[in-house]
């Protein structure tokens, strides 16, 4: 006889910080009915990682799903506008490339930007190919202006996400939450119940003694995985034969000028340096890996290329790259570091917090939990991280320098299949093919290939029915009209202001 099929009552999360609290202020919104609660415990005693505070463009869909006014969120987390990422120094020491948000140009009669780019190319004539991107024109001049609905290109061509202060951001969500019903319970667990029978978990057991039953529990626990690796030994996939840095040392600074609308990357010897432009101070944080540099080079390293005063000590955050092997496991979802860690090279980390929770919500069970319905998650969660893993690889593999042991490393190093087929596609005829749902579109393959100076043996042949003289007219008007609108826009800091969404507090900070 088969179990009769109840509703999930009691959502238990453990954990707070930013995926504990993303998840309960979604949770609550769309699910806490009278009948279902959500619960979140966390202990103030225990601190939380903020290995990143920027953001991609999904984000603006997911404060949208929770009525967030983006000004609001912006003042409460002493947020800026991101138009993409600039590398320095990745393809080569001393180049320097954007990654910009949104697309390059236009397609002509079906025929892909990208491929009359590279016909323009031989001839001489095509410029830089982030001339040809809103995104890329606005964030070189420093400026930003936010498309309406109303807008006509190239505005409508801007696209963005945040740098923010992590901390503050959880904070935010928190006030979401709880008055949209949320109950936290404060305490450190020291304990959890199975059931017998179906290995689920059944409560957390707190210091104080408090027990918290619940139906399905979302672990936010931090990279110890107290539910999912501790109780359950759902596994670890490591990453590291491709990603080896292991290690961020992490510093905030006083900002030296107005905030840029970009994050910056700047590759060392052994890893990365991360530049995010907040209202109230910059954060700065040097990746690394420990087989090939040690730690006190590495802060050295760091402190050496700061822009602004330091308004903290460095610390260091240890992580090892991978996957759980199941993100959910019985009736425990993890999300955030219980579920994997990629570095922050693309600034994912939020997004997959973000693309966990939707996946949840459309696939939010009943009890007992449906094992259909949970390999599905099982296998989204998979090919997600599994498509952003190879994307930050092609940053380390697309290289061309060999003035470190590190770098000669990656260089040369196996690639995954997956992506070892897109390179090659890439190096044949520029072609570039998304698969699936895979986060990061051409746009995005084409600014990192061309930028680390991966060029094609040839263009798509496709490209020659076109005429020569009507595409080149075509791509100089492009070029000059994404030029003409960023000139436009205002500075990013004066947007803001004029917004109504620059912190008192960083203005005063700035003082």
């Amino acid at each position: 006889m088969k179990d009769s099929v109840t509703e999930i009552a009691d959502v238990v999360i453990v954990g707070g910080g930013t995926a504990g609290w993303m998840a309960a202020a979604a949770l609550s919104r769309f699910l806490a009915n009278g009948r279902r609660r959500i619960t979140l415990v966390e202990s103030d005693a225990i601190g939380t990682v903020g290995v990143g505070e920027a953001t991609i463009p999904p984000i603006l869909n997911f404060n949208r799903m929770l009525d967030i006014n983006e000004n609001d969120f912006l003042r409460a987390t002493r947020g800026t506008f991101k138009l993409g990422i600039e590398f320095v120094n990745w393809g080569r020491a001393g180049d320097r490339y954007i990654h910009p948000f949104g697309s390059f140009g236009h397609d002509l009669h079906g025929i892909a930007f990208h491929q009359l780019w590279l016909r323009e190319r031989v001839r001489g004539e095509a410029g830089d190919i982030a001339d040809y991107s809103m995104s890329a024109a606005a964030a070189a001049r420093g400026r930003f202006g936010r498309p309406g609905r109303e807008a006509k290109p190239p505005l409508s061509e801007l696209f963005y996400a945040f740098h923010f202060d992590a901390s503050l951001y959880a904070r935010f969500l928190r006030g979401l939450a709880e008055r949209q019903g949320t109950i936290r319970r404060e305490g450190r667990i020291t304990g959890v119940e199975r059931d017998g029978e179906s290995g689920d978990v059944a409560a957390v057991r707190l210091e104080s003694g408090e027990r918290i039953a619940g139906d399905l529990f979302i672990d936010c626990s931090g990279f110890r995985g107290l539910l999912i690796e501790e109780q359950l030994g759902a596994g670890y996939e490591d990453w590291s034969r491709w990603l080896p840095a292991d290690r961020a040392i992490a510093v905030p600074t006083a900002n030296v000028g107005p905030p840029d609308p970009f994050t910056r990357s700047t590759a060392h010897g052994a890893g990365w340096q991360w530049r995010i432009p907040l209202q109230h101070r910059t954060g700065n944080g040097h990746v690394f890996s420990s087989a090939f540099m040690d730690e006190d080079e590495a802060r050295r390293i760091l402190l050496a290329n700061l822009e602004g005063e330091p308004l903290a000590d460095p610390r260091t955050i240890p992580f090892r790259t991978g996957r759980r092997k199941l993100s959910w496991s019985h009736n425990v979802i993890a999300l955030g570091l219980s579920s994997g860690f990629l570095e922050p090279l693309e600034s994912t980390s939020i997004h997959l917090i973000q693309n966990g929770i939707q996946r949840l919500l459309a696939l939010f069970p009943d009890k007992p939990v449906s094992p259909v319905e949970r390999d599905e998650y099982n296998r989204g969660m998979r090919d997600l991280y599994e498509d952003v893993r190879d994307f930050i690889i092609l940053h380390y593999k697309a290289t061309q320098r060999d003035d470190t042991p590190f770098w000669r490393h990656v260089r040369d190093m196996d690639i995954p299949d997956s992506l070892a087929r897109k390179i090659e596609l890439w190096r044949l005829h520029g072609r570039i093919f998304r698969e699936n749902a895979e986060l990061f579109g051409v746009t995005s393959w084409v600014a990192v290939l061309l930028g680390q100076n991966i060029r094609p043996e040839r263009y798509d042949p496709v490209a020659d029915t076109l005429d020569e003289a009507k595409v080149a007219a075509a791509m100089a008007e492009m070029r000059a009209a994404y030029a003409r609108a960023a000139e436009r826009l205002p500075a990013q800091d004066e947007f803001l202001k004029v917004a109504g969404a620059w912190a008192a507090e960083a203005a005063e900070a700035a003082a």
